[in-house]
């Protein structure tokens, strides 16, 4: 098991301890509590003094973790503070002693049953989220099987492989590392590295990730990365982040609620001599009331507003193949005013293709078509590759190639010498073929001449085009009043034509790589919170700089590194997606801090109106705790209308 798993682990554990309370002994006792209440209740009536007895065992056993909580952690906290920091626990404790002493056992009772079930229903939630997430930790890789030159293999931890060892990766097998297939043809599920649940086809020289699953096929890999290197150990770490890092809300909610509960009992003495010298209440009725408005006002409801919310719309991203470091980056998300993207890879598809070619009406283009293949084939350039997926299974021409530097490439044929290079290195242009050139070139298209003989006699055109989620994205953005920005280091005449077929707001061409980080502080100082998404190491200080970085998940590991959120695959759908939710989630985080307000302001209304009771206060107070968990809940699923 890599570092980052153990850190994963150890935190993992920590909040189970936190948040469970013992676990499954706190569970037996809490039912056990529950019967409790449940027998003291038919008692009542019959037998007063062992139905007072239930009640009481229901407050010991159900609600003793609530009560060593909330004494145990605000001594703890207190002194860790050097002040006095007390929580909702040591309130609903406070309330409970309360009504112990002046006889209302049942009541009592009541109170710890249903709040410690409300605590209970709030860390499932928080559980819920966090197992969506850390279930990752159990597709992490443990063996890998090493293929020795003489052909034997041996099983060994995965921690002991080594850069350059040869796997060998059975059927229906994790894949163990980072690497590349040397042999063999296999599809592979990769639904943990980017979320697609289609299985991708995998052949010699393809890449292949730790903790995918192989199909039925078994291949043989070369190890690229060390296991502690993987992108899966990646993304364990930003599960790790990610849980740590709340939203600004919620942590000011955090910070807020030792603040609250000290001015509530600050405030407890005078409303308890309120009652017979403002309101002409006896001193029982007075404490009475005291009782329910520590009840009344107990931020249990706004405790839980921020918290279930942010870690279920962490654990809804995932799922979509969206990483996030953390909470608050959402925040920082919803609250973007400005948008920067780098254009290689990011709003293209990184890979020129074909988009125009023509030849004199004098050549037979299929034949044409056929020579040219033959001497692409015999290049490296990437446009040669380009121009040999265009026109893929032709008719195999015998012809030897040179190249030419600055030239191009040259080959007899037919006793004819025809040459594939730059406009410029052609002397003998006809007019239509400068025309088509200018014009194409205008649209940010990169165009190669065919000569005979020196004289031009067609031309083909590439272009690194958009992908397919580039406009509609863009379009969304600007629609959500962001102002968007392309960053290339292509010229002016190419950036601007990429940038006009999706529509993007503002292009900054010839851009240096380490020029791009100064271009998204001025986009900070013009429009406010900005946000970069790139995918290459010249990206990462822009990454840096910006309020937001995205990282696409195919482009480099400093690019993820570095990054707040990363899109596990290069679709901008996926970022349009967490844009939605972040925003979604901000909503339902705002909905539900006034919902539990309003419940505390009515409910102490109607306290110092003489309407309320224990019974009444406790299931209506605790009753809006579960319903801002519930809310909450909603994150865990997608929102039909972002489908």
């Amino acid at each position: 098991m890599d570092k980052a798993t153990i850190n994963i682990h150890d935190h993992e554990t920590e909040q189970d301890h936190d948040h469970s309370h013992g676990g499954k002994f706190i569970i037996i006792m809490f039912f056990f509590g529950l019967a409790a209440f449940v027998a003291g209740y038919i008692l009542k009536g019959n037998n007063e003094l062992y139905a007072s007895i239930a009640f009481l065992v229901s407050v010991v056993t159900a609600g003793y973790h609530i009560i060593l909580e909330g004494i145990g952690d605000t001594f703890k906290d207190s002194i860790s503070a050097q002040k006095f920091q007390p929580n909702v626990h040591f309130l609903m404790a406070l309330a409970t002693a309360g009504a112990i002493a002046i006889g209302n056992y049942e009541e009592a009772a009541m109170l710890i049953v249903i709040f410690a079930g409300a605590h209970f229903l709030e860390e499932y939630v928080d559980g819920k989220s966090k197992r969506e997430i850390t279930n990752l930790l159990n597709m992490n890789p443990t063996e890998a099987q090493i293929l020795y030159a003489d052909g034997t293999t041996k099983v060994v931890p995965v921690d002991q492989i080594k850069v350059g060892d040869t796997l060998q990766v059975l059927n229906g097998a994790q894949v163990p590392t980072d690497g590349i297939v040397l042999s063999g043809s296999t599809v592979i599920d990769e639904s943990s590295i980017n979320g697609e649940s289609i299985p991708k086809e995998k052949n010699t020289g393809d890449e292949v990730y730790g903790s995918t699953i192989n199909g039925a096929s078994t291949f043989t890999m070369k190890v690229t990365k060390d296991s502690s290197e993987t992108v899966f150990s990646k993304i364990l770490q930003m599960v790790n982040q990610s849980q740590k890092s709340m939203t600004k809300t919620a942590t000011f909610i955090q910070r807020l609620e030792p603040k609250y509960v000290t001015i509530v009992l600050a405030l407890f003495p005078l409303v308890l001599l309120a009652g017979p010298y403002v309101f002409g209440w006896s001193w029982e009725l007075s404490l009475y009331r005291s009782m329910v408005y520590l009840i009344s006002v107990s931020p249990c409801a706004l405790a839980a507003s921020a918290v279930p919310t942010t870690l279920a719309t962490i654990s809804n991203l995932s799922k979509k193949g969206v990483l996030v470091k953390g909470g608050a980056y959402l925040s920082k998300l919803q609250d973007l005013k400005a948008i920067s993207f780098d254009k290689t890879g990011t709003l293209t598809n990184g890979k020129p293709v074909v988009t125009d070619y023509s030849f004199e009406k004098s050549l037979d283009e299929a034949e044409m078509v056929d020579l040219i293949i033959a001497m692409e084939k015999q290049s490296n350039h990437p446009l040669a590759t380009a121009i040999i997926n265009k026109f893929p299974d032709r008719r195999a021409v015998n012809v030897e190639v040179e190249n030419e530097v600055g030239r191009g490439l040259s080959a007899m044929y037919k006793n004819h010498v025809y040459r594939i290079g730059k406009p410029s290195s052609f002397n003998n242009v006809p007019f239509v073929y400068k025309n088509q050139e200018k014009e194409l070139s205008s649209e940010g298209k990169t165009v190669v001449f065919l000569g005979k003989d020196e004289q031009v006699m067609g031309l083909i055109a590439l272009m690194d085009v958009p992908n397919q989620y580039a406009k509609d994205a863009i379009t969304y953005f600007k629609g959500a009043g962001l102002h968007t920005t392309m960053i290339t280091g292509d010229a002016k005449l190419t950036g601007e034509a990429v940038g006009r077929q999706i529509g993007i707001d503002e292009v900054a061409a010839n851009v240096m790589p380490e020029d791009k980080a100064s271009i998204v502080q001025q986009q900070q100082q013009k429009y406010g919170s900005t946000g970069m998404l790139g995918d290459g190491i010249n990206d990462a200080p822009a990454l840096v700089t910006a309020d937001v970085g995205v990282a696409m998940g195919d482009g480099t590991d400093v690019a993820m590194d570095v990054a707040d959120l990363v899109l596990m695959k290069n679709d901008l759908s996926k970022l349009v997606y967490a844009h939605k939710l972040s925003k979604k989630m901000d909503k339902v985080t705002w909905q539900n801090i006034w919902f539990s307000m309003f419940v505390v302001v009515f409910l102490v209304t109607l306290n110092f109106l003489g309407k309320m009771d224990i019974t009444i206060g406790v299931i209506m107070h605790e009753g809006s705790t579960i319903v801002v968990i519930l809310n909450a809940l909603r994150m865990l699923k997608t929102p039909k209308k972002f489908l």
